[in-house]
């Protein structure tokens, strides 16, 4: 289903518009299937997994695939289904803003998470840099007529960012600032566990705050928090796997049983 320019710009219209009344929840999908069991079920948008894609592909997370086989998913996922769809960019593997944004328009995206992780060199990007390009992706966005949905992702919580735990909400809060003040619509701290810190995170930044569920954090503790916006990764995709894994072991077993083992 392709979508002209106007289109775009109401899909990107109604995704902002999405982060500022009930919690959005995105159950992240990896392929045109997914995407359309997601918005069949009532959903409102669909949102991409760079993890899921990845391994789809045959590749590890972390820009490891090649953006063009990346982005070419993506535009499957776009073209299955009507609703605004959001794509995982990972760190904008080494675009340029207007390359980048006009790659997300070409393929039918209108919204995108941009991680500060640095793939190349390890550790996270400077976050005054990171800034800096994430406000250029602002301004392209804004030339090219789409309000284009900036989820702005601040890494710190990762085991990779080298941030002491005992540091890790403060400079969450301040990168966040800065990535908000740049121009984009939510930041997105990633692997967050704990309640108290995200009960701090979302009185500290200003905007819309990307959350994730997990063993204390279900939806409504989310909810109440005053997340906007849920993710949920490669979960989905990872729990898929795993009833095919069991599957083909119980089929395994009834063949076994009925014809005897298998000589290696």
């Amino acid at each position: 289903m392709g979508a002209d320019g106007a289109d775009l710009k109401d899909r990107a219209e109604k995704l902002r518009e999405l982060h500022t009344g009930e919690m959005l929840v995105l159950p992240n999908v990896w392929d045109a299937a997914s995407a359309e069991i997601v918005a069949e079920a009532g959903f409102p948008v669909v949102a991409t997994a760079s993890n899921a894609i990845a391994a789809m592909l045959g590749y590890p997370d972390g820009e490891s695939a090649p953006w063009q086989d990346m982005f070419a998913a993506a535009g499957r996922i776009a073209r299955a289904v009507s609703l605004p769809v959001t794509v995982d960019a990972e760190a904008g593997y080494g675009m340029q803003p207007r390359e980048l944004v006009d790659r997300l328009l070409g393929i039918g995206a209108v919204g995108c998470n941009l991680e500060d992780t640095d793939h190349r060199a390890g550790g996270l990007l400077d976050a005054d840099a990171q800034a800096e390009w994430l406000a250029a992706v602002r301004s392209a966005a804004d030339d090219a007529g789409v309000p284009v949905v900036i989820n702005a992702r601040v890494d710190t919580f990762l085991p990779t960012s080298g941030i002491h735990d005992a540091d890790r909400v403060a400079e969450a809060v301040r990168r966040g600032r800065l990535y908000r003040d740049a121009g984009a619509d939510c930041i997105y701290p990633i692997g967050v566990r704990d309640k108290g810190d995200v009960a701090t995170l979302v009185a500290e930044l200003p905007g819309p705050v990307n959350g994730n569920t997990g063993d204390s954090l279900d939806l409504a503790t989310l909810r109440e928090l005053g997340v906007a916006r849920v993710s949920y990764g490669p979960r989905f995709y990872r729990a898929a796997l795993g009833r095919l894994k069991a599957g083909v072991q119980e089929l395994l077993a009834q063949d076994v049983a009925a014809t005897g083992p298998r000589l290696q």
